[in-house]
């Protein structure tokens, strides 16, 4: 081997090891912005699954249901709303009233009666949300298309509710947006 072949296989390895560093380091330096977007992707799904688990066992939406609120009559496990959950499971279901309000950056939780007396404390169920006012939405809905899913229509009670979850993306501009919903149990769906 001449020295001119040397210098130029030495030149080569030394960009051919400083591409791979740098690729090294764009990847090391990404990951704590990929890992937080999956924290809270991983998070915002896990509560919207919770919210339709309990539309799901819903029978009735309450009147003064809005894009920022949402009360439901549903069939929960419990020994009473709001208390303990039983430990037999051949204990039946009973009807509670749950409403999930939202403002700022929460939506919290409250269970009571279906009267609405003996409320618990709210508990915040979802935080984090860049949308509190637009939450929830409602089928069939005051949109000229009934069938998409908007605000309450007057005078009408909801059979589907829909629930949009908007989390800040910590990996650049722009929100994650993470949607699903549910029909009522005791939906009559015509056609």
């Amino acid at each position: 081997m001449t020295l001119v072949e040397l210098l130029v296989a030495a030149t080569m390895s030394v960009i051919l090891v400083g591409a791979a560093c740098a690729m090294l380091i764009s990847a090391v330096r990404d990951q704590p912005a990929l890992s937080r977007k999956s924290q809270n992707v991983t998070t915002a799904r896990w509560q919207l699954e919770r919210i339709v688990r309990e539309l799901r066992n819903g029978v009735e939406v309450r009147s003064g249901a809005s894009g920022s609120e949402v009360s439901i009559l549903a069939n929960v496990r419990r020994i009473s709303c709001g208390g303990a959950v039983p430990t037999s499971p051949s204990v039946q279901p009973i009807l509670c009233r749950i409403t999930y309000r939202c403002s700022g950056s929460a939506c919290t939780r409250t269970e009571a009666a279906p009267n609405g007396t003996g409320a618990t404390a709210p508990v915040v169920a979802l935080s984090g949300v860049d949308n509190p006012t637009r939450v929830f939405c409602f089928v069939p809905s005051a949109e000229a298309d009934p069938v998409s899913c908007g605000p309450v229509k007057a005078a009408t009670k909801p059979t589907y509710v829909g629930v949009n979850l908007e989390v800040p993306n910590p990996s650049g501009p722009g929100l994650l947006t993470i949607s699903d919903g549910a029909t009522l149990r005791t939906a009559t769906l015509a056609g």
